[in-house]
């Protein structure tokens, strides 16, 4: 001690004693200093910390370990126990108990939360944009960008949204789009990279095309620059939902902003955990290597890719299919005069700027609505991410789901076996040990059988075309569907095929099968409460 004051004094920094009986108390305050660092947050029940790779420069979220734990509560306040021998308060180290209380804590009230980076200006809630870097505790997001690099006009015009609009289409102008629906689809990926962090829920980017060279890679690197300025690495796509949901959550903890699926062999599979990530907030699950459950935010921008494969089932609707089609034989052969991705990577303040002055410029002109056919789930993209398109003239962006969901492979495999079916046994019930005996008789529905649940050595499974026959009863495919017959009182499941009435049709099928110009009552507008 030197002039009355204590090396603890001299260090300005907060002392923490490690009383007996105090240990709530104890635990309570450490988590109130580490609050304090203004680089440490909670993140789906987690302790994190933003860090920046030295080498890379890619800036992410890192689950704070045990160790690292204590080193940084160690450095952040002076820790002492009474020594009974001096009487007196000595220094000393965190202890092992308290760090782990600390680090296995299933909540944190004093820790600020987390919920993800975001690599450009961003909107709040209320509409205004948040041009300041770091974090917002409003938001919960930590911005990592120089707002010098972006320009983003208070009250932007609809001329000013056209000029932006006039940049966007110059990156896209020598990509071979199949129809003008996929245009506009890339550049609704566009907006959808660019205000990906603050959109609750935005569907898949598939880009599809006929053969290699046809510029699929191409697309979704720059569609990735719309949502950070590093290089994302693709992953191929996993072959179950196990696979799928451990590769989704590790992903998810680290608040990417791309998660790319490149160079699909296979359609688009509904793995279970994928169509969560794609329709809800967050996802949960067990964090490998430690006994806690994180709960993690799902605001990613989703991309994939491949040669004649498209999305099926539960993802069609979940998918927006931007399709590729040079018409030539050899479309790796082909000149370019531009390089879009040289060009935003060059001047990406200046396309982030464009990308949000267009949705910014339709907020300011009261946010018209244009009449289209709504899509659950994804109102809050549909109104940021496709009206301000459909504002400024462009074809809808969403035909493309649409026309996916009206052409799904499943859809028509489906078709084919109520038909089959229908023709058979009329609207009379059987069983599916029936079925599979007068399928021998019937080359038309014995063929779908032997599709859905054939085995190796030429058998019906019987349970797995029951399964199969379970799963899609109650869906309704060109005015059919299988139903449980329950009128009759057997031991065996009975199943039948019902007709819907033509009104019954209309009412469901309308949404995939009305012109767009029909489209003119409210039912049909897309209005979720939007900032």
């Amino acid at each position: 001690m030197e002039a009355g004051i204590s090396k603890a004094e001299a260090k300005h920094l907060p002392i923490i004693r490690a009383a007996a009986g105090e240990l709530n108390s104890i635990v309570d305050a450490a988590e109130k200093e580490l609050s304090k660092t203004g680089h440490h947050y909670q993140r789906g029940g987690l302790i994190v910390t933003v860090i920046t790779d030295p080498q890379t420069r890619a800036t992410n979220v890192k689950i704070v370990s045990p160790n690292s734990l204590t080193r940084v509560i160690a450095s952040i306040a002076i820790w002492q126990r009474y020594d009974k021998r001096d009487r007196e308060w000595v220094t000393c180290d965190p202890t092992e108990r308290v760090i782990k209380i600390l680090h296995d804590a299933s909540q944190y009230p004093h820790m600020p939360i987390l919920n993800g980076i975001v690599r450009q200006p961003y909107f709040r809630s209320n509409g205004s944009l948040v041009c300041q870097a770091g974090y917002d505790a409003e938001t919960g997001m930590f911005g990592v960008f120089d707002s010098r690099n972006f320009f983003i006009p208070d009250a932007p015009t609809k001329v000013q949204a056209e000029t932006a609009l006039f940049k966007l289409n110059e990156l896209l102008s020598e990509f071979s789009f199949k129809t003008e629906h996929d245009k506009a689809a890339a550049l609704s990926g566009i907006l959808t990279a660019a205000i990906r962090s603050i959109l609750r829920l935005a569907p898949l980017m598939h880009v599809s095309a006929h053969q290699i060279g046809s510029g699929k890679s191409f697309l979704c690197e720059l569609l990735t620059l719309f949502a950070t300025p590093e290089k994302s690495t693709p992953h191929s796509f996993p072959s179950d939902d196990d696979e799928m949901k451990k590769m989704l959550l590790a992903e998810l903890l680290t608040a990417p902003a791309v998660i790319e699926f490149d160079n699909l062999t296979t359609d688009l599979i509904p793995h279970k955990s994928l169509c969560t990530v794609l329709t809800s907030e967050n996802i949960s699950g067990r964090i490998l290597g430690q006994s806690k459950t994180a709960t993690v935010g799902t605001r990613a921008l989703f991309l994939s890719s491949g040669n004649n494969v498209d999305p099926v089932r539960d993802m069609t609707r979940r998918t927006v299919t931007i399709n590729l089609d040079p018409e030539c034989e050899t479309p790796a052969t082909r000149e370019f005069k531009k390089n879009p991705v040289n060009d935003v990577a060059e001047k990406r303040g200046e396309f982030i700027s464009a990308a949000l002055t267009i949705i910014r410029a339709w907020i300011v002109a009261g946010k018209p609505i244009t009449a289209v056919k709504p899509l659950n789930s994804y109102g809050e993209w549909s109104l940021l991410c496709r009206q301000p398109l459909l504002w400024l003239g462009l074809k809808d962006p969403e035909q493309c789901v649409f026309d996916t969901m009206l052409h799904d492979p499943d859809r028509e495999y489906l078709s084919s076996f109520l038909a089959a079916w229908l023709e058979k046994y009329s609207i009379y019930s059987t069983t599916i040990k029936k079925l599979i005996e007068d399928s021998a008789n019937n080359p038309e529905l014995g063929e779908i059988i032997k599709d859905v649940a054939g085995e190796r050595d030429g058998t019906i499974n019987n349970k797995k075309l029951g399964w199969w026959v379970k799963r899609h009863s109650g869906r309704i495919v060109d005015g059919l569907r299988i139903v449980l017959d329950d009128r009759l009182k057997t031991n065996t499941a009975m199943w039948r095929i019902e007709k819907i009435n033509h009104e019954s049709v209309s009412s469901v099928l309308s949404v995939l099968n009305t012109p767009l110009s029909k489209f003119g009552s409210e039912e049909f507008i897309d209005d979720s409460e939007v900032f």
